[in-house]
């Protein structure tokens, strides 16, 4: 049974979550532009480089030339960094999911 009330919504945590399991990250993100396509994208550490999961689903998404962001749901570490959606999207959903399953408005 899912937290959400949005269906699409629901699908996000799906993606965010499975591709933190798969991959072993410390933070795994799904986003759904404003046409219903969907990016992912986990953490990114490096000595040249540091992105947590919504920032790196951000580039990707904007890499693909998107014009809206409709929501954004992040699983694992809570993400610090949202305020680039924000910026984006102001009345973009953004979700945090703990590893219990609780899902957070952010």
């Amino acid at each position: 049974m899912s937290n959400f009330a949005n269906a699409e919504d629901a699908k996000l945590e799906t993606l965010a979550t499975s591709t933190l399991k798969r991959t072993g990250a410390k933070q795994a993100a799904a986003l759904r532009d404003s046409t219903g396509r969907t990016y992912v994208a986990i953490n990114i550490e490096s000595p040249a480089l540091t992105l947590d999961a919504v920032e790196a689903v951000f580039t990707v998404a904007m890499a693909s030339q998107i014009s809206g962001i409709e929501g954004v749901v992040c699983a694992g570490a809570k993400p610090s960094k949202v305020s680039v959606i924000r910026e984006h999207s102001p009345s973009a959903a953004i979700f945090h999911v703990e590893s219990d399953g609780t899902v957070s408005n952010l």
